[in-house]
């Protein structure tokens, strides 16, 4: 075990972490094994899995009939370019079901290996589908503030949380974050998504692009009647409208898809995550019939855009097994219903803990918002890093879940996997009591 830290340290760089941390205390776990929503480290502690690992593991860990048509799949053909057109069977059959999933209108299918290649490939799509329609000056692309799109770089331009813009500096221009309604409501976010486009000028913007949920930005979930002002504004000016759904995708929210849950279809979406469960890499945009037919009828020549694992034979093969699952199993019935179990516990923690404030989920996705004073939602200092020493007690009891402390907020995300049962959910919510419990007590006169 000494040695697997040791060894860490000195040739492993984790993605979105401490450095310092890393090299001063060493990895905080070592995961031997999962099961369910559960994963073992190396010294054989348990822990449960409610952040889903990032928001994917959506039908659980340990799914032998995932590695099966892994394996089956690489016995036959584990990799194929889907260059030049060359095509294989599994990426056919799998454009074909995320289509039939897909809301209305929604059938074609770009493959990527990941979230933020998907929503890399969206904005070249649009910008694409607008020159070739003699629009060159449509590039601007309008996302959300506190909005997360990945962290490739357009993908993290379009991110509206300005932690990830500070790693390397802001990586392209003509990228713009408009007002999100967590806490400003739709009326103040529609004002200032209207007053974004007339000072840019419509004539410049390609697309707007938000997650139907923002997940890394504190499970912020809009008001029921924000997307359907969005995609009015939208079709005023003549913009696309782009669902990143990598973390609502697959079930996550009690839909197929997040933006069901405003009943609003956009013209792109992006998506990722769930559709593998996490199992192997994939992502993948997929567009509107009228964009498609855009694109077959105008963009000439060689479409100049494709990763080497676009459309990957064992990749798909694994997503079709794992579809096949969700929809067998019903998981996204039982993510709906657990997600409503789920919530009444956060009412009932705060109910009963006075520094319990907005709580919330959609699906299997949740939030709870620690707060110095609820009736007014004045906010802890940050210094007293309420969230971060909640996670850590959680940690402690046995439970991987995440904090969000973007502009003084103080929130603790949840993103089980879909296959949770109600006593997990009331295990759950016991840990968690007990851990806010205990910060709660450890807190000095604020």
């Amino acid at each position: 075990m000494e040695h697997l830290l040791e060894l860490d340290k000195k040739h492993f760089i984790h993605p979105t972490s401490s450095i310092q941390q890393q090299q001063e205390k060493g990895a905080k776990i070592i995961v031997e094994k999962g099961e369910g929503i559960y994963l073992t480290d190396k010294n054989g502690s348990v822990y449960m899995d409610v952040m889903s690992s990032l928001w994917n593991v959506n039908v659980g860990h340990g799914r032998e009939e995932l590695a099966e048509a892994a394996a089956e799949q690489m016995k036959k053909l584990a990799f194929s370019s889907a260059f030049s057109t060359f095509s294989h069977e599994p990426a056919i059959k799998l454009a074909e079901k995320i289509a039939s999933l897909a809301p209305k209108g929604l059938n074609a299918v770009f493959f990527t290996s990941g979230g933020s290649e998907s929503n890399d490939t969206a904005f070249k799509l649009v910008r694409h589908y607008w020159r070739i329609q003699d629009q060159p000056n449509r590039r601007k692309i309008i996302s959300l503030k506190r909005g997360y799109h990945g962290v490739a770089a357009a993908s993290t331009s379009a991110t509206g949380i300005p932690e990830f813009w500070n790693m390397a500096g802001q990586m392209m221009t003509d990228f713009h974050h408009a007002d999100t309604p967590y806490e400003n409501g739709t009326d103040k976010a529609i004002v200032s998504l209207r007053q974004l486009i007339e000072a840019e000028g419509p004539e410049t913007i390609a697309a707007f692009i938000a997650e139907p949920v923002q997940g890394a930005g504190g499970v912020l979930i809009p008001p029921s009647d924000f997307f359907k002002e969005v995609r009015n504004v939208c079709d005023e000016y003549g913009i696309l409208l782009i669902a990143d759904e990598v973390i609502t995708g697959f079930g996550r929210t009690g839909k197929m898809f997040g933006v069901e849950n405003w009943g609003v279809t956009p013209d792109l979406m992006s998506f990722a995550k769930g559709v593998t469960s996490g199992y192997v890499p994939l992502g993948g945009v997929i567009v509107s019939n009228h964009i498609h037919d855009v694109l077959k009828e105008k963009s000439k020549g060689t479409l100049f855009h494709g990763y080497t694992y676009s459309g990957h034979p064992t990749a798909a093969a694994v997503a079709l097994k794992n579809l096949e699952i969700i929809e067998k199993e019903e998981l996204v019935e039982n993510s709906r219903k657990m997600g409503e179990e789920l919530l009444k516990g956060f009412q009932k923690l705060k109910e009963e803990i006075d520094i319990v404030g907005n709580v919330r989920t959609i699906g299997l996705l949740g939030a709870v918002e620690l707060v110095q004073d609820p009736k007014t939602n004045k906010r802890f200092s940050p210094d007293y890093q309420v969230a971060a020493k909640v996670i850590e007690a959680l940690h402690q009891r046995g439970v991987i879940c995440r904090a969000v402390t973007y502009e003084g907020t103080d929130i603790i995300c949840f993103s089980p996997p879909l296959i949770i049962n109600p006593s997990q959910i009331d295990s759950l919510l016991e840990r968690l009591k007990g851990a806010i419990k205990e910060v709660k007590e450890g807190l000095t006169t604020v």
